[in-house]
């Protein structure tokens, strides 16, 4: 399906990779690794590559009714994760940040591997649904399981950093392919995604969804 993926949206996936993956907290008080596999559920979205954040409770992703950070709002607009992972890693709350690389298409799964300990026993991850303008799939505050895995699903949440036009020119997944911010006025604020409702370029039959958007699994593996 490599040519369901617009140009922009491989080229931004390619500065992730080229920033790299990974980022660490300098403590290491009995690391425990994880493999966090990310599952798209939709039909017609693909999901950028995911950001992933091992953290404590000092750390939140999003508030829900607040406005998205800055480098929230990138990963949502444009899909790309290495603001968001460089961010959360100068955290003194975070203990790893990793972003993945490409994108994960319509049943189609990709796994991270991170990093956690006794006191940063959280996981987060975000990933853009890239034929929209600010949509983004998440988990908050996932405690992980000592042994075994769990999962969990992810619901797709507004930015509210950008207006839902559902106009090509801003929009970076398929059939689009513009990494171009709308300048309309926008919520303000992170909520529910309400979905695809055919506006200027988008069809709801092709880019709709139901929530959830995404089966997020987090399983001990050292």
């Amino acid at each position: 399906m490599t040519n369901y993926v617009g140009s922009t949206f491989i080229a931004l996936s390619a500065v992730a990779a080229l920033f790299g993956t990974s980022l660490a907290y300098a403590d290491d008080d009995g690391a425990r690794r994880y493999a966090v596999t990310v599952t798209n559920i939709t039909r017609g979205q693909i999901l950028s590559p995911p950001a992933v954040i091992a953290h404590n409770d000092g750390y939140k992703l999003f508030t829900l009714g607040a406005p998205a950070t800055a480098e929230l709002a990138t990963l949502a607009e444009d899909g790309n994760p290495v603001s968001l992972v460089s961010a959360a890693a100068a955290s003194g709350s975070v203990y790893q940040a990793v972003a993945g690389t490409g994108g994960i298409p319509p049943g189609a799964s990709m796994t991270i591997e991170i990093d956690t300990t006794k006191k940063f026993d959280q996981i987060s991850v975000a990933s853009m649904l890239i034929t929209t303008n600010d949509a983004f799939a998440a988990i908050r505050g996932i405690s992980v399981p000592r042994k075994g895995s769990l999962t969990v699903e992810a619901e797709a949440y507004d930015a509210g950093s950008e207006a839902n036009s559902e106009n090509c020119a801003y929009i970076p997944g398929p059939p689009c392919g513009n990494a171009v911010h709308d300048p309309a006025p926008a919520e303000g604020f992170v909520h529910v995604h309400a979905g695809i409702h055919g506006g200027a370029s988008l069809n709801p039959a092709k880019h709709d969804w139901r929530n959830p958007v995404a089966q997020i699994e987090i399983r001990r593996i050292n």
